[in-house]
């Protein structure tokens, strides 16, 4: 997973509340297994004009410019509503999206951002409207920073924005680890304790093949 830090990017205001996974990556654009290739159906109900087409409604933000390039999208309560499925995350990730700032989110989505990702950025909604308000007076240059590292967005006209993310969330983030890697860091400790509970219990493990050989 790549390591978060500092992003400064295009931010692109999407302020609908609830909005939930299926509008985010609707059930019929989930045709692959992998994560590969989600990024066409993201939005794909309201990127284009009918169900199954590819032509692009150009009245929805993200086809437009400069918000084709965004990296950041401001949005309002309850983002990531919903079902859990976590296509919905993966689509958002291979469009360009590394950070959503909204005032609160779907929990399991909110799980689902950190571990693929995803700097999920909760603000006050007041605050969101004023990094919308700013972005649009030049959304080209305009840009919004999320600083992980000091938990504060930066908006356009320089005033920041403190943020919370728990401890365990951050740290995968910054050092862009998933569940697992998180986990084999403390490989040495995990190794030493099988290695005391072999000695007192031996009898709940299994020979090694070597040992059978």
């Amino acid at each position: 997973m790549e390591k978060f830090t500092t992003l400064t990017a295009i931010a692109a205001p999407l302020l609908r509340i609830n909005i939930d996974t299926d509008a985010i990556i609707p059930s019929r654009e989930m045709k692959r297994v992998s994560k590969d290739g989600l990024a066409e159906g993201l939005f794909a109900g309201w990127r284009y004009l009918s169900p199954g087409s590819r032509e692009e409604n150009p009245e929805f933000i993200l086809n437009r410019e400069p918000y084709r390039h965004a990296r950041i999208l401001l949005s309002g309560v309850n983002f990531g509503c919903g079902s859990s499925r976590e296509h919905a995350v993966w689509a958002l990730h291979e469009w360009g999206i590394r950070a959503i700032v909204a005032p609160s989110f779907g929990s399991i989505f909110h799980g689902n951002c950190v571990r693929n990702g995803i700097v999920p950025v909760v603000l006050d909604n007041a605050a969101v409207e004023v990094l919308a308000r700013q972005v649009e007076a030049d959304p080209g240059r305009h840009l919004v920073t999320v600083d992980l590292a000091q938990l504060a967005v930066t908006a356009p006209d320089g005033s920041r924005h403190p943020f919370s993310l728990p401890d365990a969330d951050r740290e995968m983030l910054l050092e862009g680890l998933d569940s697992i890697a998180v986990t084999l860091k403390r490989d040495g400790e995990i190794l030493a304790f099988r290695d005391r509970d072999r000695t007192r219990r031996p009898w709940i493990y299994l020979p090694t093949l070597q040992e059978r050989l």
